[in-house]
């Protein structure tokens, strides 16, 4: 008995935990900063760590109210119907939703490079085939209509970040309505704003209202520190979205996860504490971080530094975590989570300490 053939799969590699680094490196895990994973630095919500505590007796039930009450009050907050709303586990869970509704076997989707690993890996497990268009550092990885329509083969789901991991860059709605409009009939133009809570520009959420091949994705793991409960969802069109019903597995998100997220959507103090913290480090680590970075819209920062593994793994052992980008085939580039002003200023201090030391 063998699996079926998954050699064209890659294997997703999250960020390492402080407390896995910490013992592999014998230090103790209160001494380190952890800026890898794109995580909320203030922690969850305080409202959602409540709700979840008020939630552990009805964990025996299924979580039906739960989940239609949440669905509900999304719906409300981007004005769709409640159909609309596909509440899945995790952001992830709703990129497989739509591969799940979307692919045939064999059909053709178009990711992003360097992008989420995924986008692929999603429509790979759906049997899809995997086309990439190119975000050219030397064009500071603009993302404009061209940079995705130059590539555009008739590819059945085009995947858009904005902002994108790990650049930050943006595309704006006007670039998608064009990618839409110039895109097949039958082509779906996702566009994942897993980090659209930390941009001044609006949501691509305009276009749901004149357009049947446009989705949005979210997440309650960034802004509102929902990462460990595992809370995403999609945004669709109402001509297509009672295929939610038929390809959604039993109960995608708990009830733990359901109520985390009613709370976290009341918990304003949270969010907008989130949000300007991480545009303070945005700008900190843009300005006293001694390599080169881009402007990014989102909690993190890319900087290219040389040697992405050398300075990660010596940034580590003085207790700073940080993403090496070679991940992303950019391996001349590290991403930096905005932290506190605590954390993000020690990290600052870490990495340009190990940016002379290499150069050295």
């Amino acid at each position: 008995m063998e699996p079926r053939d998954l050699s064209a799969h890659t294997v997703y590699r999250a960020g390492r935990g402080i407390e896995e680094v910490a013992r592999e490196l014998g230090l103790d895990p209160d001494d380190m900063v952890k800026l890898a994973s794109n995580e909320n630095m203030f922690g969850p919500s305080p409202d959602a760590v409540e709700a979840i505590r008020g939630s552990a007796e009805r964990m025996h039930s299924y979580p039906k109210a739960s989940h239609a009450d949440l669905v509900d009050e999304l719906a409300d907050m981007w004005d769709v119907t409640p159909e609309q709303v596909w509440l899945s586990n995790g952001g992830d869970g709703a990129l497989d939703c739509l591969a799940r509704a979307m692919l045939d076997p064999g059909q053709d989707v178009l990711v992003p490079s360097p992008g989420f690993a995924y986008y692929a890996m999603s429509a790979r497990y759906h049997h899809g085939e995997v086309n990439e268009y190119t975000l050219s550092k030397a064009d500071d990885f603009a993302q404009t209509a061209d940079t995705v329509l130059k590539d555009y083969d008739g590819e059945r789901i085009v995947y858009l970040t904005s902002p994108h991991n790990p650049t930050g860059a943006e595309f704006t709605t006007e670039a998608v309505r064009t990618i839409a409009k110039e895109t097949d009939e039958q082509t779906l133009v996702l566009v994942d704003e897993a980090y659209g809570e930390f941009t001044e520009k609006p949501s691509k959420r305009p276009l749901l209202s004149d357009r049947d091949d446009v989705a949005l994705l979210r997440t309650f793991s960034k802004a509102y520190g929902l990462a460990g409960i595992r809370l995403g969802y999609a945004v669709v069109p109402e001509d297509w979205a009672d295929a939610y019903a038929r390809i959604n597995t039993p109960f995608s998100a708990s009830e733990l996860a359901c109520r985390a997220g009613l709370a976290a959507l009341d918990d304003d103090e949270h969010v907008e504490r989130s949000v300007d913290t991480a545009a303070w480090a945005r700008e900190y680590l843009s300005a006293e971080l001694d390599a080169p970075t881009w402007d990014s819209a989102g909690n993190f920062i890319l900087a290219e530094v040389g040697d992405a593994s050398a300075i990660a793994d010596a940034a580590q052992e003085r207790g700073v975590i940080i993403r090496d980008c070679s991940s992303f085939g950019l391996p001349e580039c590290i991403r930096i989570t905005c932290g506190t002003r605590e954390d993000t200023e020690r990290a600052v201090s870490v990495l340009n300490e190990v940016i002379e030391g290499v150069k050295a």
